[in-house]
């Protein structure tokens, strides 16, 4: 098993040397072994050993039974323990989800804590067994083919030691080395799903195949080439597509399916900031396809109109449209964007007619490559500028001549106005970009 756990560290890079550690402690069998693992190859690797166990307070005695085991435990192997202790019942009744859920938050939660604090890596004791459970747990849920890659031997500072071996062979360890461990009563329970999995499907896939966790490995690393595959297209996509207002939805339906898929969901997690189930992907494909809005969230709705797609946030506070008049330097800022307007000519310190401001009803603009007029309603509608964004964008203008209009440039009169005055434009936004103006 130590070959088989050293291979693994190698192949997917998993420790350098003079790395700190911090073990996911349970006191089970699989986290005993780690612990066990780790120490007997830390003079390789020249590790710095940590355990860390959180006492959930759900079974009374026996979760403190484990916590005692884990300070003998560490005791024994010199290894400096962190301790904490919830009420993870009461936690997940307050947060309205599950036991499961809420201790897994908590648990991750904790070791994300403790990493930061003694900048080590977080190992967990999650074995070739538990992949194949996660996978098909994943796969009842309709999971996408990311959810196929089952549990990640790498994720960030996160490290899975024990995934290529399997419980079996953590146990026979563990025996043959006089080790010690506790048992987690509800681990015994059909009561929770993933042990519904253990106890009721895995012996029967078993039966069909004995080497069932390495047959679900080889599926989850060709799974996991896939899913890399289709997430560097996707983010070739969201780049390539990325308009000025959003994405283009031309480009984003030219592609296939599975690469849209991805991008949207990529763009829902960042803009929308929640992860996408099928159902959302499925309503933000017929939008970009057709066209529309899907309410992703009460705060967040993805718009697919004039051929771009966007996302609008319906908390955004409307603010005091600006109206000011133009002099040799005017600064303001609107929307989360700063505006400087800067000219040669004093004179316009005087000046009371050219004023900085967004749209009003007779607005018009003369296009200065085709010297025709239009509403300025509809010199933005031709430009595909969304209707959300045409009262938050600003213009320059004389009385309703456009001289100028963010998002459009200049106006035929506008050209002739800043050649005369030189006039020069500057928009930035919160990080220091600078817009096109």
């Amino acid at each position: 098993m130590i070959n088989t756990l050293r291979q693994t560290i190698q192949k997917y890079n998993m420790l350098s040397n003079g790395d700190g550690v911090i073990v996911a402690l349970s006191g089970g069998a699989d986290s005993t072994a780690l612990l066990s693992t780790l120490n007997s190859i830390k003079e390789i690797y020249d590790l710095t050993i940590y355990a860390a166990h959180l006492n959930h307070g759900i079974r009374g005695e026996e979760a403190e039974r484990d916590e005692s085991f884990c300070k003998i435990l560490c005791e024994k192997y010199n290894t400096k323990l962190f301790i904490k202790k919830l009420n993870i019942t009461e936690l997940a009744a307050r947060r309205k989800i599950s036991v499961e859920l809420c201790g897994r938050e908590e648990r991750y939660a904790f070791f994300d804590e403790l990493s930061r604090k003694l900048n080590a890596k977080i190992a967990t004791a999650h074995t070739a067994s538990d992949n194949v459970e996660t996978l098909i747990f994943n796969i009842t849920r309709g999971s996408s083919v990311a959810g196929a890659v089952g549990i990640a031997p790498v994720r960030g500072r996160i490290i899975r030691p024990l995934i290529e071996i399997t419980r079996a062979e953590v146990e026979a360890y563990c025996s043959e080395n006089a080790l010690d461990y506790v048992t987690d009563s509800t681990n015994l329970s059909d009561d929770y799903t993933r042990n519904k999995i253990r106890h009721g499907v895995i012996p029967v896939l078993r039966s069909l195949n004995p080497s069932l966790e390495k047959a679900a490995l080889r599926f989850c690393e060709s799974a996991g080439e896939t899913a890399d595959f289709v997430g560097g297209q996707a983010k070739k996509l969201i780049e390539s597509s990325k308009t000025e207002y959003g994405w283009s939805c031309n480009k984003l339906s030219a592609a296939h399916s599975a690469v849209l898929h991805r991008a949207l969901s990529v763009l829902c997690a960042e803009n929308a900031g929640f992860s996408a189930e099928h159902r959302h992907i499925m309503l933000m494909e017929e939008a970009v396809l057709h066209g529309g809005a899907v309410e992703l969230s009460k705060d967040v709705t993805l718009l697919s109109a004039q051929g771009t797609l966007r996302f609008c946030r319906s908390s955004e506070k409307s603010e005091e449209p600006p109206n000011y008049f133009l002099g040799k330097r005017l600064e303001f800022c609107f929307d989360g964007k700063q505006y400087i307007f800067e000219t040669e000519n004093s004179d316009f310190s005087k000046n009371k007619t050219i004023c900085a401001r967004t749209r009003k009803s007779g607005d018009r603009f003369t296009f200065s490559d085709r010297g025709i007029t239009k509403p300025l309603r509809k010199a933005m509608n031709e430009q595909g500028i969304p209707r959300e964004l045409r009262d938050r964008l600003v213009v320059l203008a004389d009385g309703e001549t456009v001289l100028w209009c963010e998002g459009l440039g200049f106006s035929r009169e506008g050209r002739i106005f800043r050649r005369e005055t030189q006039l020069e434009i500057k928009i930035m936004g919160k990080k220091g970009e600078e817009y096109n103006a």
